[in-house]
Formats: C-alpha cells, structure tokens, sequence
C-alpha cells in the first residue's frame, strides 16, 4: 500500500468521505477550502496521515482538521509565512504553526487564503534547496 492508498481507498477517496461525514457547514467548509488548496497549488498531493486530510508539495502545506465549532487549516510552519490578511487567528503563540479555524457562518477569504497557501509551497521549496 503506497501513501495515496490507505485500506482500499484512495487518498482523496478518504477526504470525499471525511466531508461527506460532516454534512453541515463543516463538510461544506472543509469542501470549500480543499478545492482552493488544490488550485493554488496545483502540484500539491494530498494525503492521509494522522486520520487528517494533508496537503504536500516539497514539505506540509497544511492540514485539515474538523471540530464541533470549527473547521482548522494548520499550516506547521506558519509562522514563517507573511499574513498581511490576518487570516491566522488560532496556535499565535508558537514559534513554528499557525492555524485557521474558520467557524460556522465565517467568510473564508479566497484570494487571501490563495495567496498565503502559495506563500507556504514557496517556503517549502526554499527550504528543500538549502
């Protein structure tokens, strides 16, 4: 089993049923981010680990986690990443992740979290090539 199968289903088999478990905002959130993940970082894979959804290209772009209030992109080197929207508001007081929890009814900011999705693939190729 390589690291796009996991138990017969493929990856993204696995996060089409992570969604479909959350049949209210979350999945829908969850949905919503996932598709702009993959457009701005078009030759990101994603992948199962720690029962998460899990997004890679050169590194961890960021994870996708469901909560009861909150949907919570945890991008593990965000504190690295310019955040001229604002969009971190979880995990501020650590010296590596940053995290957003986008809760029911929150506008997700689409072209803010492009941008700093790309900030994130462009971090993980510096760092590839030191």
């Amino acid at each position: 089993m390589n690291k796009n199968e996991t138990a017969g289903e493929t990856v993204s088999q696995k996060i089409d049923n992570r969604i479909k478990e959350y049949a209210d905002w979350r999945g829908e959130t969850l949905r919503e981010v996932r598709a702009l993940i993959l457009s701005a970082a078009p030759k990101a894979t994603e992948e199962w680990k720690w029962n998460i959804p899990v997004w890679n290209q050169d590194g961890i772009i960021c994870t996708g986690e469901v909560y009861k209030a909150a949907v919570k992109l945890t991008f593990p080197h965000g504190a690295a990443l310019e955040d001229p929207d604002g969009l971190f508001n979880s995990s501020l007081e650590g010296k590596v992740r940053r995290a957003i929890d986008f809760k029911e009814g929150d506008k997700i900011k689409k072209t803010a979290l492009k941008a700093l999705i790309k900030r994130a693939v462009a971090f993980n190729v510096a760092k590839q090539k030191k």
